[in-house]
């Protein structure tokens, strides 16, 4: 394994996930300066060589999504004109993913449109985690591995409630598939909130689907936005007679009203992931636990450095 060919870089968006999957790896932070100029223009220069390299840019797309998009970008393409061997795009969270089809005339695939711009920038593979919806994998024409928190994630929930009855409820219909895979590695029941949306990033619950009653339930997704949607089902779930209600998230975007909303809602407490770092306001609310998944990562980065296989990591 050529350990000393593999560079890691980070832009500005998750400096700390960075530094612990550099620790896993045992592996120093490249160096490079980013800076802007008067004007709001990225400006990136890479400080040491990186010639032949392996090299591994890590950088969620998260709010300012825009702002850390770009970045990414331009890091990519300073280190394609730097003449790095293979550029991967480390992204534990991949920004413009609800937006993965035509959902009305004359609307835009933004999901593929980011996938078009990384591929043109210089990168050669992408590492992403829970993918909203995962045939976004097909709108790149360069490798994707498409990693899961579900060992993370099921481990935190085998330790708390080994002696608990638990329930693992989908928020909604999409989410059925991967409630069913946590309910089968964890002997649980399985229930479904059906939620209709009036409008972007507002939701209406409206009944839950299968027995919660007395039980310990989990609502399980792959982001927290405004925390509408989850708050909901947790009153409903509470409503039909559970004895306790949980969130678990793997991407904590936590935006708007999401941090009121969960201080006041029904949730005993919501579990995430620091794909994406918690905003100042966010970190004292008590009853969000964040997971690493620095070793997850880690572990897929020293596989895709030595060819080794990946496929072992998923669930």
């Amino acid at each position: 394994m050529f350990i000393n060919h593999m560079k890691i870089f980070s832009g500005n968006s998750n400096p700390e996930l960075a530094k612990k999957i550099c620790e896993y790896l045992a592996v120093p932070l490249g160096h490079m300066e980013i800076r802007r100029f008067s004007d709001g223009e990225i400006f990136v220069e890479i400080k040491e060589n990186v010639r032949g390299a392996d090299v591994f840019v890590i950088q969620s797309t998260c709010p300012p999504v825009n702002e850390h998009l770009m970045e990414l970008l331009i890091i990519i393409d300073a280190l394609r004109r730097a003449s790095a061997r293979r550029i991967t795009a480390v992204m534990p969270y991949y920004g413009y993913a609800r937006q993965d089809r035509k959902t009305a005339p004359r609307t835009p695939i933004t999901a593929k449109l980011v996938a078009n711009l990384l591929t043109v920038a210089g990168a050669r593979r992408v590492l992403t985690m829970d993918l909203h919806a995962g045939q976004i994998q097909g709108f790149f024409d360069i490798p994707v591995d498409h990693l899961f928190a579900a060992p993370v994630l099921l481990d935190y929930l085998k330790e708390t409630f080994r002696d608990e009855e638990l329930v693992i409820v989908s928020p909604d219909a999409g989410g059925v598939e991967r409630a069913r895979a946590y309910a089968k590695r964890l002997g649980a029941g399985i229930a479904i909130v059906d939620k209709r949306r009036l409008r972007p990033n507002e939701s209406e619950v409206m009944h839950v689907v299968g027995d919660v009653k007395g039980k310990v339930a989990i609502i399980l997704d792959d982001m927290v936005d405004t925390a509408g949607t989850m708050c909901q089902a947790a009153k409903a779930i509470k409503d039909q007679g559970a004895k306790e209600v949980h969130g678990m998230a793997t991407h904590p975007v936590l935006s708007g009203p999401a941090p009121e909303r969960i201080k006041n809602s029904v949730l005993k407490s919501l579990v995430v992931t620091d794909t994406i770092p918690l905003r100042e306001e966010v970190k004292d609310i008590k009853k969000i636990e964040v997971l690493s998944v620095a070793k997850l990562l880690g572990e897929a980065i020293r596989r895709i450095h030595a060819d080794d296989s990946v496929s072992s990591l998923f669930v």
